[in-house]
């Protein structure tokens, strides 16, 4: 039996608990860190302690992020995207845990998904907690940068900033909280952060009780998500890994399939729908 064929009989079993990574929005536009040969990408990932710590920091991100969302706003759900929201609704996955903080899942009509790192299209002020709308903040940047001009075909990286030119970073001018003048964060797990706890029990308790643990697009060089992968081979829990290169969870794999993920759900979806 071949690997997809496997796949599928796995998956037509049900119970499914999707881990997804940032190689499932690659097709929607989005970069990945580390493509298919699984080298890092040149890009230096802000860290809570560097944003937390320097005003200098701060600005750096906030324009770079302030040119990156218009990239994440654009973008669309993929074939990817789409069949797990099917499979979803034929009742074959019970869950679904991302790593991604783009939003793709749900707009592709995705329900109840985990966000494991959060989601850039909400801003948390570290003083109040106020959780507030991404949109809101982007017109509060654009409000306060009145002429401000930055390169929209400028790189943009999976956590949503752009590369941008150290003298537009300079002359940018951030924002604070409107109701209490705090800190303002995009909601999401920066490095150097840690995933709330609750959340982290909840898709431990997740990946121990599924039928099938299924990894779509992520290579697990992060522990964030790789824990999930060990957690269900220790519990008898078949894991499969559907991506481009090689992981760092293929050694507690069942299957492993590297492979084009939109194209590769959308055969799946339509050999199950017959």
């Amino acid at each position: 039996m071949s690997p997809f064929d496997l796949l599928a009989d796995l998956v037509a079993d049900g119970g499914v608990v999707v881990l997804s990574g940032a190689g499932l929005s690659t097709e929607s536009g989005i970069p990945d860190y580390r493509g298919p040969s699984g080298r890092r990408r040149p890009s230096s990932p802000m860290t809570y302690q560097d944003f937390t710590g320097s005003a200098a920091a701060r600005r750096r991100y906030w324009a770079r992020s302030h040119l990156g969302w218009r990239h994440i706003e654009r973008a669309r759900p993929n074939p990817g995207h789409r069949a797990v929201a099917r499979l979803q609704e034929l009742g074959l996955v019970s869950a679904i845990i991302t790593q991604n903080v783009d939003g793709l899942h749900q707009a592709a009509g995705a329900g109840g998904v985990i966000e494991l790192h959060g989601s850039l299209h909400r801003v948390r002020c570290l003083s109040c907690g106020a959780r507030t709308p991404r949109e809101r903040l982007d017109e509060r940047l654009s409000a306060a940068n009145p002429g401000w001009a930055a390169d929209d075909s400028a790189q943009v990286n999976p956590d949503g900033d752009a590369a941008l030119e150290d003298s537009l970073i300079d002359g940018f001018s951030i924002v604070d909280c409107e109701g209490c003048g705090g800190l303002l964060k995009p909601d999401v797990i920066f490095f150097g952060e840690n995933v709330p706890p609750p959340r982290v029990t909840e898709c431990y308790a997740l990946s121990e009780r599924a039928g099938l643990l299924l990894v779509l697009g992520s290579s697990l060089t992060v522990l964030s998500g790789y824990r999930f992968v060990r957690h269900a081979a220790r519990h008898a829990v078949p894991v499969a890994i559907v991506n481009q290169g090689a992981t760092r969870g293929d050694e507690h794999a069942l299957l492993t399939l590297d492979a084009a993920l939109g194209s590769t759900l959308s055969t799946l979806v339509d050999g199950l729908r017959v």
